[in-house]
């Protein structure tokens, strides 16, 4: 046996196969977190527009807007598992530029929003186009990094998240306010073209420089390719399910769904509505609700890295992601309870922020690890779609909530319930898990 091969036997990464992957690294995590933060950025940036939108249109109220942001989520998921085995087949440099380049003409289309049905339509558009992104680019590191290696790599591509926030809220906040009636444009709409665009450059860069598999990077030597082959195939042999058909029938995939499900309405929930909840705090100027709107996910990010990174160093993913999740709930709850407290309540969202972030990476190195084949991609996707519909239930539960009450506290309170059934499907999931194990033993 080769010294790669021992090494890796004994869980030491050799000298050789820690160059591979940290060439591999800064070939494609940078340029992949780009790609991401835009995508995040164009989901959530309504949110940073919404209160000068609801000035500006008549019709657009918190329950239109609850809605139509949802919307997005609903169109998504409704493509997200064609999308994904399409992908598997023809490739992620065909699918994901096609992906970007739509997205971007759309979401910069927003600016000529001018009704409730527009609203709804273009909403409805940008997911149908986006459907696929973010499954699509967790299957593709899957053809590149072993299932070991998943959690700390999902902790560098999520960074995306906090940071398309940060950028969302202080730089939508900026944008908005530096070009309002500019050029006879408000500045909300100046702020989906800055933010859009964008997105059709990073498609055509994505085919030009990026590559399907391993197998065709020339930036990549014969040496290192068989060191990417040699990782990969032994993450498969520990994977249980490699066919789509087989994982749908499998309870596993469905309390992975579910427990992300929970996880997702908590993101976004807070995702969608914290330039709202600081406006319920006082927090009228557009330039100062974006800078705190940012503050949360400036402690997400070392919280994501230092997380993901004790996962794959102690190969654990169950608590890595209950703790987190469970820390996310108490934030939530005391946020909800101390709104006219505003330093306490602040506190607690960037608390509940951080750790439902934190949750959200370390997660998805479990089906990473479990599916292979047609089963990664069918099933990532599967799971995505049923959480993605997080982004749908929690923006409309929270609008129909406000409407209805005046205060977003019963909506905050309805994503604590979900996140504790989160709790429950994580913490039942090791043992569904082994039960599969031993019944395709017996076979």
């Amino acid at each position: 046996m080769s010294n790669t091969g021992t090494a890796a036997t004994n869980g030491i990464a050799s000298d050789k196969e820690v160059a591979v992957f940290k060439k591999i690294n800064r070939r494609l995590l940078p340029f992949l977190l780009i790609c991401y933060t835009f995508a995040y950025l164009d989901r959530v940036n309504i949110g940073y527009a919404k209160l000068h939108m609801q000035a500006e249109i008549p019709g657009l109220t918190e329950a239109v807007f609850g809605i139509g942001a949802g919307l997005f989520f609903l169109a998504y998921a409704s493509l997200e598992i064609p999308s994904n085995l399409l992908m598997n087949r023809v490739g992620a440099r065909k699918t994901i530029t096609r992906i970007m380049v739509l997205w971007g003409i759309t979401s910069a289309s927003m600016l000529f929003v001018t009704n409730e049905a527009m609203f709804y339509v273009i909403r409805i558009l940008l997911g149908i186009f986006e459907a696929g992104f973010a499954p699509g680019i967790i299957l593709y590191l899957t053809y590149w990094y072993p299932a070991r290696k998943m959690a700390s790599v999902m902790g560098i591509y999520m960074l995306a998240g906090p940071i398309g926030a940060i950028i969302g809220s202080a730089g939508s906040a900026m944008i908005i306010a530096a070009t309002d009636n500019l050029g006879g444009l408000s500045g909300w709409q100046w702020m989906f073209l800055v933010q859009g665009l964008p997105c059709v450059l990073l498609g055509a860069i994505f085919w030009l420089f990026m590559v399907d598999r391993p197998e065709q990077a020339k930036w990549l030597n014969d040496g290192e390719r068989q060191i990417i082959r040699d990782q990969l195939s032994r993450s498969q042999s520990s994977q249980h399910t490699s066919s789509f058909l087989v994982a749908l029938k499998n309870p596993t995939v469905y309390i992975m769904a579910v427990a992300y499900f929970g996880i997702m309405c908590g993101i976004y929930a807070v995702s969608f509505w914290l330039p709202t909840i600081l406006l319920e705090n006082g927090i009228t100027d557009t330039f100062s609700n974006g800078l705190l709107s940012s503050i949360p996910y400036l402690v997400t990010i070392p919280v994501m890295i230092i997380l993901t990174r004790s996962s794959d160093r102690f190969g654990e993913r169950t608590w890595h992601s209950i703790v987190p999740t469970i820390v996310a709930i108490l934030g939530l709850t005391v946020a909800a309870y101390t709104a006219s407290n505003f330093g306490v309540s602040f506190i607690a969202l960037i608390v509940a922020i951080a750790a439902v972030w934190g949750a959200y990476t370390v997660f998805w190195a479990v089906p990473a690890q479990h599916f292979g084949g047609t089963a990664a991609a069918g099933g990532i996707a599967f799971i995505n779609t049923v959480g993605i519909l997080g982004g749908f239930v929690a923006p409309t539960i929270m609008g129909l909530v406000k409407e209805a009450t005046g205060s977003t506290q019963g909506g905050l309170l309805t994503m604590v319930g979900l996140l504790v059934i989160s709790v429950v499907g994580l913490a039942v999931l090791p043992r569904a898990m082994n039960r599969e194990v031993k019944k395709l033993g017996e076979i």
